[in-house]
């Protein structure tokens, strides 16, 4: 039976090896749960599990307070406020939206207390309406900064002053009603108009006159430092029709024939006089009467000016007198554009003292 053994190990090799080739040649069955996932399929997967991993970071990433993030939340406040002492007010501002660090040195007393003149004290309480030195305020330095960069009136709503953002500079306003005009309760000659083209609501206009003559003065405690005087004028008379703005030039008439001059004088000894020709009938000018200097923040500086045209051979009319505007220093120039500025001559080129004195005298109140 040889034979029989032989031919069925034959025939079961055989039939392992056509199973082992079978095998071999039929790839393996996946899982049902393996199964083999479309192109779009895969995309959509890996887009979605890249999305819950990125937003995933995202709000860790706010959820984790700022010390674990590093950058600049990393930076303690008063390192940060050391910084800040050297930027201007409004760079301040902006720094303090860059994290928590930022915003709490923003705050701190100490910055905006150099940003703040030497006696804001006496600027509160002049704006506060209670003068007593030394009164207690419960604000902090930052929103007494914002508080006197507001207009604050003062003497019965005729003067105004308020600090400059970007720099912290004092600003000063006297109104046409604080100043005293020759004439000006005739109204044959001076009438008051109102207007919302001045900051106090009215202007003085002259119709004609033969002697033109304002006067004006404030004792204020400015700051240390360098100040220029403006005066705000208009030749003609402006006026609305339609919603647009028309200006009637009716009466202006005398100013090229004579200069006006503006005399400026202070406590501490400073006295200019300066001249130019009015122009421009239609819009409005600030005319420069000269700078001045402050020492003392803390003793009031007595300031006294005055613009003349006192030629009585000819008359003059159709100006509007609005207000006498204080800056500090080159500020005007610098930051104004849309206004504009007659300089005074330089001061080699102005008149004597002496002529000053000699035109003091030639005064109504002298003769």
């Amino acid at each position: 039976m040889p034979t029989s053994s032989s031919s069925s190990s034959s025939s079961s090799s055989s039939s392992s090896s056509s199973s082992s080739s079978s095998s071999s040649s039929s790839p393996p069955r996946k899982p049902a749960s393996s199964r083999e996932i479309p192109a779009w399929g895969r995309r959509l997967r890996t887009g979605w599990c890249r999305g819950v991993w990125v937003m995933g970071s995202w709000i860790s990433s706010i959820v984790r307070p700022e010390e674990e993030a590093g950058g600049l939340g990393d930076l303690p406040e008063s390192c940060v406020a050391e910084v800040l002492l050297y930027l201007d007010p409004l760079e301040i501002c902006r720094a303090a939206r860059l994290s928590r660090a930022f915003r709490g040195a923003a705050s701190a007393d100490f910055v905006w207390e150099k940003k703040l003149p030497k006696n804001y004290g006496y600027l509160m309480g002049l704006a506060s309406g209670d003068r007593r030195p030394g009164k207690e305020t419960s604000l902090c330095k930052k929103e007494i900064y914002a508080r006197l960069c507001r207009p604050n009136p003062f003497d019965g709503g005729t003067k105004e002053f308020w600090l400059e953002k970007s720099s912290g500079g004092i600003c000063l306003s006297i109104s046409s009603k604080a100043l005293l005009i020759t004439g000006i309760g005739d109204r044959r000659y001076w009438k008051y108009l109102p207007t919302d083209e001045s900051r106090f609501g009215t202007v003085a206009y002259l119709q004609q006159v033969w002697w033109f003559e304002v006067n004006g003065g404030i004792d204020f405690c400015f700051p240390a430092g360098t100040y220029s005087l403006f005066v705000r004028l208009h030749l003609g008379r402006a006026s609305k029709r339609f919603g647009r703005r028309i200006c009637s030039s009716e009466h202006v008439h005398g100013w090229d024939r004579k200069p006006v001059q503006f005399q400026l004088s202070t406590s501490n000894g400073h006295r200019l006089l300066s001249q130019c020709y009015l122009s421009k009938p239609g819009s409005w000018i600030l005319y420069h009467a000269g700078d001045f200097v402050v020492d003392n923040c803390n003793a009031p500086t007595t300031l006294r000016f005055s613009m003349t045209q006192i030629d009585c051979t000819h008359t003059k009319g159709g100006l509007c007198v609005d207000s006498v505007l204080i800056y500090p220093g080159g500020f005007r120039q610098r930051k104004v554009s849309s206004t504009s500025i007659t300089t005074s001559p330089p001061l080699a080129a102005r008149i004597d003292v002496t002529a000053f004195d000699a035109l003091l005298a030639r005064t109504p109140d002298n003769e």
